[in-house]
């Protein structure tokens, strides 16, 4: 078990396991150094969206705090598919970049689903190539999601050998929903996706050893559908209006969930800072895999 968590509480600190991870990646890239070998990391912007600029310059910054290249290209609104499919084939030919993530949403003009299919699917550190989506799926060596990757390894971390828990996800998304079952299923476990059409989705969970709560819905999951000692991975990321304020709250309610759970991810504080220090994992597999080098342990599914 990790600094993230202990016995005394059931609070799992998504920052002191991101910088765990990320303190493992630049670890790892100062040795791949001494070969000279830098991974390196390109963040493509198409237009001026604030919430997806301060992601991005985040991304820019923990990329390079690591020891990483960062390589930042941000495109006007107004950019055609023609030239971002360009862009996108460069960076494929381009050595020094080992992950290429294209930030979305898009513009609505282009077709995002073509963008990521584009993308060389070794450099693919989102997980969103069809062919990574695949190898997932039939269990082979692949690029993974960042935010289940996240989740995966703070349930290892907690739990140690998931075989034979059940686990169950609220939630079937292409980013979370369905590769976090994937992942689940790899690790042994009896995997239940759940959704909103789901009959007695009370009951469902409530015999969850693991719980994901990763549906959008800010508090729909209460303390009273989570079954006693279970793990409470809440990805949800909901901004409400608390007083006059807006505030961010999760998809599980916390206060009446953690009275009950074994242990508990806070909104914010839990999941979120884990996608961007497993962004940067799969940016260093993704280096190590182009040179022919072992992969980091503990850092991949």
């Amino acid at each position: 078990m990790s600094d993230a968590t202990t016995d005394q509480d059931n609070l799992i600190d998504g920052k002191a396991f991101a910088a765990d991870v990320r303190q493992r990646v630049a670890a790892h890239v100062t040795r791949l150094k001494q070969d000279r070998i830098t991974p390196g990391l390109a963040v493509v912007l198409v237009g001026e969206d604030p919430a997806s600029e301060v992601y991005v310059r985040n991304k820019g910054i923990q990329t390079r705090e690591v020891g990483m290249n960062s390589y930042e290209h941000k495109l006007p609104a107004d950019t055609t598919q023609d030239a971002l499919m360009a862009l996108i084939g460069r960076l494929n030919a381009d050595a020094d970049v080992h992950g290429i993530l294209v930030q979305l949403p898009l513009p609505d003009h282009l077709d995002a689903e073509a963008v990521l299919n584009a993308i060389d699917p070794g450099k693919d550190v989102d997980g969103f190539h069809i062919l990574n989506v695949g190898l997932l799926a039939t269990g082979q060596k692949a690029m993974v999601p960042c935010t289940p990757l996240g989740c995966l390894m703070m349930l290892r971390d907690r739990l140690g050998d998931l075989s034979g828990l059940n686990a169950v996800i609220v939630g079937r998304s292409n980013i979370v929903g369905k590769p976090m079952a994937q992942l689940l299923l790899r690790d042994s476990c009896t995997v239940t996706i759940a959704h909103s059409r789901t009959r007695d989705l009370a009951g469902v969970c409530r015999q969850a050893d693991i719980l994901v709560a990763a549906v959008g819905r800010p508090r729909m999951i209460p303390g009273d559908w989570v079954k006693p000692g279970a793990t409470v991975i809440d990805v949800g990321i909901n901004r409400i209006e608390d007083g006059g304020r807006t505030r961010l709250v999760g998809d599980v309610d916390f206060a009446s969930a953690r009275a009950v759970a074994g242990a508990i991810t806070p909104v914010p504080g839990g999941v979120g800072p884990m996608t961007i220090a497993c962004l940067l994992a799969n940016t260093l597999t993704a280096c190590c895999r182009a040179a022919g080098l072992p992969e980091p342990e503990g850092l991949t599914a």
